[in-house]
């Protein structure tokens, strides 16, 4: 993003603001009709994306190029066009809600402006987003003018020039203005301004301060405070790459001082910020897009989810103790952890998410519950002097939350225009019958082929527009056998999240490794690692409910009493230690072990959770005579540290 200077930052931040301003009044009062939404949503997000990325190494880094201005001049006219510019006294909106798609022609008008739209977009997408998926879209594009010469599963009709911008800009289902971006237009956008918000009051310092309270005495305990730091903070921003520079300033650093290597530091990070994403109350954009692509109420994804979050971080947690003791480290020092008076002094920053939290347990709409989490934000900060908000601090947050929403609105087009091309020539279908003819009848087979395409796509694009397209192939074959509809979205979702901490490109852990200056590959191996009981997890969607709080309790307690003591055996195996160091002959059969507890079905869950507590109460057992010796020299440690820290406090100087 450029760093803007003068009368260009002002504009730039006065249209952010603008943005935000429009989504909020309309969430809170009532969004346009849906074709009107959409259009100034993108009306006002396209041009700023040429304003505030630049176009490559050698543009300018302060100021928007000639070309820029024009780029963005002209992304205005598609949306104004759409949303109702004067056309015998009618607005445009309502002529494209009304005209017979594939059969009223198009306009020479329209073709100009679908034109301008869908470059832009592209370029839009390969500027704020990644190239990768503005490659993705702009293939999909391309494949459309020349399926009809493709061969085998490629082949299909010819379809007109004038058939495909159709498609892609005056579609009120698919493309540039379907209902992907309309999802980001309402529901998304109100939790971007509200995640903004929350981040700007403060709430990131109250989060990692608890966490230091709740878990800095432990072994490891700078580790231990970054897991819980960002299961906290990461289920409000909603972004992996903004909970590491968030909470990762403050935690990698730490860890490095007492003792961690930097990668596994840089890992624990990245595992942890890209689980925030999984982890309700809020969780990441692609939570709100599969409950309108699914028609399940979020608050009954937010539910569903709560097992498998708590899964996964306890996981990162068990590792980073396992790897805590096996280096003999210790907890933070006593002086800079914070006493509970100073934590709670900032707990009414926690207000908004209760207000908003509530309203979604009243029965309203997320995003309504959204508006009013925001709304409480500045008279809860005015609860104490040093939290006060102020005008400026207000427009601040509504500019942050203005930009945040550019890169969203701009996947969520993207990934709308790939979908297009997807559905129109049937790609879908034979994507299903590829994967279904590979799998025959093995569940898992078609579940690790779904799981590596959504993984593919997910280090190459964001994670909501890998979820979309994710969804738009992968679910429906799961759904084929027999997996109900919340598991099968749930299981995409957990991989097009797992992505961003899965080598070779592993976004988290490259922002990561920044911090810890250490390799990124390093720090992804690590994260990796910490990051298996998502996919663990999300295989146990497949062959039980259990997990998704759908089943008997009995059931559910089970399931999860069976997937913790699954994860304990494999964190054990991957880390090397139990109650002791183990050695290499009893840390292989720990790895199948764990996994046999968690998705080995033909087994009843609780015959799986006797038999793994009893490998697990044996191994504790087994390994006593190692432990003594450990926890020995432990104490001898520390016992010397201790002399040294009196014989500081006790010296003259």
């Amino acid at each position: 993003m450029r760093e803007l200077k003068g009368p260009v930052f002002w504009l730039a931040a006065a249209v952010a603001v603008s943005a935000s301003l429009f989504h909020l009044l309309t969430g809170g009062f009532g969004f346009l009709e849906p074709r009107e939404q959409r259009s100034v949503h993108l009306l006002v997000l396209l041009p700023l994306a040429f304003i505030l990325y630049p176009a490559g190494e050698t543009s300018p880094k302060d100021r928007p190029s000639v070309v820029d201005w024009l780029l963005s001049a002209l992304a205005v006219l598609p949306s104004l066009y759409s949303y109702g510019c004067a056309n015998g006294g009618r607005y445009c909106a309502s002529i494209i809600n009304l005209r017979f798609e594939t059969v009223d022609p198009v306009h020479p008008v329209e073709l100009v402006f679908g034109v301008i739209a869908i470059v832009l977009v592209v370029e839009a997408l390969r500027r704020a987003v990644t190239p990768v998926l503005a490659g993705l879209v702009a293939s999909g594009i391309l494949y459309l003018f020349v399926t009809e010469y493709m061969p085998g599963i490629l082949h299909f009709r010819d379809i007109p020039a004038t058939q495909i911008v159709e498609t892609m800009y005056l579609f009120n289902s698919n493309g540039i203005y379907g209902s992907i971006t309309g999802i980001s237009a309402t529901m998304v956008a109100m939790f971007i301004i509200f995640g903004a918000f929350i981040e700007g009051s403060g709430v990131g310092m109250l989060f990692h301060n608890l966490g230091m309270k709740v878990a800095g005495r432990q072994a490891g305990g700078p580790a231990k405070v970054e897991v819980v730091s960002s299961a906290m903070f990461g289920t409000i921003s909603g972004s992996s790459v903004a909970n590491v520079f968030a909470t990762g300033s403050f935690t990698i650093p730490a860890m490095i001082k007492l003792g961690y290597r930097r990668q596994f530091a840089a890992g624990v990070e990245a595992a942890s910020s890209v689980g925030g994403q999984i982890m309700p109350p809020v969780m990441g954009a692609g939570a709100f897009i599969m409950a309108e692509i699914t028609n399940i109420p979020y608050q009954t994804i937010a539910l569903a989810a709560i097992a498998g979050s708590l899964l996964y971080f306890f996981m990162i947690l068990i590792s980073v103790h396992f790897e805590a003791r096996r280096l003999r480290l210790t907890g933070c020092d006593p002086d800079e952890i914070p006493t509970w008076s100073f934590v709670l002094r900032d707990v009414h920053l926690l207000i908004p998410v209760f207000v908003m939290i509530g309203a979604m347990a009243m029965g309203y709409s997320p995003s309504f519950a959204a508006f009013w989490g925001i709304i409480a934000v500045w008279p809860s900060s005015w609860l104490r002097v040093h939290t006060r908000l102020w005008p400026a601090d207000i427009l601040r947050m509504l500019a942050n939350g203005g930009r945040n929403m550019v890169v969203v609105a701009l996947a969520c087009a993207g990934a709308g225009i790939f979908v297009a091309c997807l559905t129109v020539t049937g790609m879908v279908i034979s994507f299903s019958t590829i994967v279904t003819g590979l799998a025959g009848n093995n569940l898992y087979i078609a579940g690790v082929l779904i799981a590596i395409t959504v993984l593919i796509l997910g280090m190459g694009v964001p994670t909501t527009a890998a979820y979309i397209i994710g969804a738009a192939i992968g679910a429906p074959i799961l759904q084929q056998f027999g997996v109900p509809v919340l598991a099968a979205h749930m299981f995409v979702f957990y991989f097009s999240i797992l992505a961003d901490a899965t080598p070779p490109v592993s976004v988290a852990s490259y922002a990561a490794a920044s911090i810890a200056r250490c390799s990124p590959m390093a720090a992804g191996v690590v994260a990796f690692r910490l990051a298996i009981a998502g996919f663990v997890v999300g295989f146990s969607y497949l062959h039980s409910s259990a997990l998704l709080l759908q089943d008997s309790w009995f059931e559910i307690i089970g399931e999860f009493i069976a997937n913790a003591l699954g994860l304990t055996l494999l964190a054990a195996g991957f880390f090397g230690f139990f109650r002791a160091p183990l050695p290499v002959a009893l840390r292989l059969p720990l790895i199948p072990l764990g996994v046999m507890a968690t998705l080995f079905d033909p087994i009843p869950v609780w015959w799986r959770v006797a038999i793994v507590a009893g490998i697990a109460v044996a191994l504790y057992l087994g390994q006593k005579a190692a432990a003594g010796r450990e926890e020995g020299v432990l104490a001898n440690e520390a016992a010397v540290r201790a002399e040294a820290r009196l014989a500081r406090e006790t010296s003259p100087t």
